[in-house]
């Protein structure tokens, strides 16, 4: 495939396939392990996402920051918990199908299939796209179609991690008279009342469809968060003690990120009958 002027493909660290995006608009990072966005900065703006200074670049492992694609299942597996949390397609290399330019971007277009690998994990056939449009904005959305003779059922996240001044300082807002549940924490459903703010970890599953905005007072941004095709709205920072347990996170890290996620989770799971589709997309944009 011939990239545009504005793609390059590198390896690096060697054997490791990233997509660099220089374009007038934006720039940018992703690996085909995944299909991960690592980076995005929109032009004359700070980065958007966060990325771990100490995520691991291998093939066949995840990578902390960015935007994780996770898929099949969210979370740890509802029957096995010897299986990849988060599901396998954040572990897999995908193909790149197309990659194009034009005046407000560059679209990407990655794809993932049912192989011997996957069965290993999960016994449906499948069929994943993601499509990324960066530039200005970021657009990434996955579609998921089901190209078998039995349907199934799945779950899933686009896990963002925003970047941050200090979380301590941020509010998350659009989320009010949400109902929500704070995953392991607490099984108790609770409405919001008024923004989000940080002040211990947050793992929270709001029942919600709209846009949520991140207000980082410290960055002087807002950064709009909109999806579609998701019943959930996760929002998640570990704190200190969780920090402490994640290896590939810095343990003065997480004062840095919020993340955002467009999800299906829970009693939100999604049937996928055969020869039908489903599309899990998210939307950023800088807002001053």
């Amino acid at each position: 495939m011939t990239l545009p002027s504005s793609v390059t493909l590198i390896e690096e660290p060697a054997g490791y396939p990233v997509l660099v995006i220089n374009h007038r608009t934006a720039v940018g990072r992703v690996a085909l392990n995944g299909a991960h966005v690592m980076e995005w900065t929109p032009a004359g703006g700070a980065p958007v996402l966060y990325m771990s200074p100490l995520a691991v670049l291998e093939k066949g492992q995840p990578i902390r920051g960015g935007i994780p694609v996770c898929w099949p299942w969210f979370g740890a597996h509802p029957t096995d918990e010897a299986l990849p949390g988060h599901g396998f397609a954040r572990l897999m290399e995908w193909r790149l199908e197309m990659a194009v330019e034009d005046l407000t971007g560059v679209k990407l277009v990655l794809s993932l299939r049912d192989s011997e690998a996957t069965r290993a994990y999960w016994p449906h056939a499948f069929e994943l796209t993601l499509t990324i449009q960066m530039g200005a904005r970021l657009g990434v959305e996955l579609t998921v179609k089901n190209p078998g003779a039995e349907a199934w059922v799945m779950t899933g996240a686009l896990h963002t991690y925003l970047a941050v001044a200090d979380v301590s300082a941020v509010a998350v807002l659009g989320l009010d008279d949400s109902y929500y549940v704070e995953s392991r924490l607490s099984p108790e459903r609770i409405e919001q009342s008024g923004p989000l703010y940080f002040e211990g970890e947050v793992d929270r599953r709001y029942e919600s469809r709209d846009t949520v905005r991140l207000l980082d007072r410290q960055g002087k941004r807002t950064v709009a968060v909109e999806k579609s095709g998701s019943g959930v709205t996760v929002v998640w920072n570990p704190w200190i003690e969780k920090s402490k347990r994640l290896s590939d996170l810095p343990d003065e890290a997480y004062p840095h990120f919020v993340c955002i996620e467009a999800a299906n989770a829970d009693a939100n799971a999604i049937t996928v009958l055969p020869g039908a589709e489903h599309v899990l997309a998210q939307r950023l944009k800088m807002e001053r």
